[in-house]
């Protein structure tokens, strides 16, 4: 916990230090830090700001050992970073997995602008997809005092971890802040979080059965950490429109892993050489989409003439693909928006929430491009392919159609093509 909070964020420590001021060099030494003071004297960070700042009790043993210890370490406080740190009311932390993947990105700047909306500071931590990292992170937040702590993406399924999660969403909502659960699942009746989510089964099964009405029957799905919620749900939506079109599953059409443009490439390469017929692939995500089709390119196997290829997010590399990608449309930076809403002013009270639950549900929908087309009778190795005529539907060029819900009605209006 101590090492992954020196490397949190740019913005001052609960004690005021500034950061990289335990890094420091003076007269040959490293300067101690707040976490080498918690770690001297036995406790957590979140006591030692506790002492710094006297904003909470703290038992007078306690307080001494962590006096005791910043006087052994030479510890030294930052009086303007501190009274800097000290102020509270005016700022919202976002916790991502990645800074550079645009899923992240986009959520982080709709996060930014409607904080900044609110003459709030913005302060944006990276995980690299450790929930260790996450949890320290939670707490840095709220040693900040931060009004509203934003955690994104996918979780992983361990007690343990969500156990510790639902702990730190209770102690920021005892000091008047809430935990934004933005686009995972949530913890649980009882904890005290708010929640902005997207309807994720629902695209999956809306672009599976958008390829299903192509005529395509040996879909392969590609990518998504299986362990991780947002995959799940992914997969689970493919798995209802394969069932409710009375296609049988093959679990060998099922390739989970990274959501990664080196694993959809890596692994479409191997597909190709050596795999199991299929007619149209279901990358998990846009990056995943983006490696297979250059395997695909690179095996001389034309998109969507041979192959089918279509995946889900709507980032910008769906319209720099060649041909553009058929995909799903995730409100990325419209869910960061709604989730400094919800958990600052409660949301807006449209029509499609639900207040009663704290959550607030976005939709999602198919934006047809010219990635698909109906399969060829033989497949690119050599396979039968299927029938070779669409079953029903039809394709668009670069419009939206609106997603379906699990039992094949439509979720939003049913799906159009312009």
């Amino acid at each position: 916990m101590g090492r992954m909070s020196r490397q949190s964020s740019t913005a001052p420590g609960p004690d005021g230090a500034q950061p990289g001021e335990g890094q420091g060099e003076r007269g040959g030494q490293r300067r101690a830090t707040v976490v080498d003071v918690a770690r001297r004297a036995g406790v957590s960070t979140a006591t030692v700001s506790r002492v710094l700042n006297r904003n909470y009790p703290v038992a007078a043993a306690t307080r001494e050992r962590v006096e005791a210890a910043m006087r052994e370490l030479g510890y030294v406080v930052n009086a303007h970073a501190r009274a800097l740190a000290g102020a509270s009311g005016r700022t919202v932390g976002i916790i991502v997995g990645e800074l550079i993947d645009p899923f992240y990105a986009y959520i982080a700047r709709g996060v930014e602008r409607e904080a900044t909306d609110g003459d709030r500071l913005c302060l944006v931590c990276c995980t690299q997809g450790d929930p260790q990292r996450e949890l320290a992170f939670i707490e840095l937040m709220h040693e900040r005092r931060a009004d509203a702590v934003v955690l994104v993406g996918g979780s992983v399924e361990d007690r343990a971890y969500k156990a510790e999660l639902a702990r730190r969403a209770r102690e920021l909502d005892a000091g008047g802040a809430k935990l934004v659960l933005c686009g995972r699942p949530s913890l649980g009746e009882g904890v005290p979080t708010v929640g902005v989510e997207y309807d994720n089964e629902g695209g999956a099964f809306a672009i599976t059965d958008h390829l299903i009405t192509q005529g395509h029957e040996r879909i392969l799905y590609l990518g998504g950490p299986p362990g991780l919620s947002t995959a799940r749900d992914r997969l689970a939506g493919h798995r209802r429109a394969l069932e409710l079109r009375g296609i049988a599953r093959d679990p060998e059409l099922e390739q989970p892993g990274a959501f990664s443009r080196a694993f959809g490439y890596r692994r479409m390469s191997e597909l190709l050489r050596a795999g199991p017929e299929f007619t149209a692939v279901f990358a998990a995500n846009d990056i995943v989409a983006a490696g297979a089709a250059q395997a695909l390119e690179e095996a001389g196997v034309r998109i969507p003439q041979d192959m089918s290829l279509v995946g889900y997010d709507d980032i910008p590399v769906a319209q720099e693909l060649r041909p553009r990608l058929t995909t799903v449309r995730i409100p990325l930076e419209e869910m960061g928006r709604q989730a400094v809403r919800v958990a600052l002013y409660g949301g807006d009270e449209d029509d499609w929430r639900a207040p009663t639950t704290g959550t607030l549900r976005l939709g999602t929908h198919i934006v047809v491009r010219e990635s698909v087309a109906p399969p060829r009778r033989t497949a690119p190795g050599g396979g039968a392919s299927g029938s070779g005529t669409p079953t029903g539907g039809t394709s668009g060029n670069g419009s939206s159609g609106h997603g379906t819900s699990g039992n094949g009605a439509p979720a939003s209006g049913g799906r159009r093509w312009n």
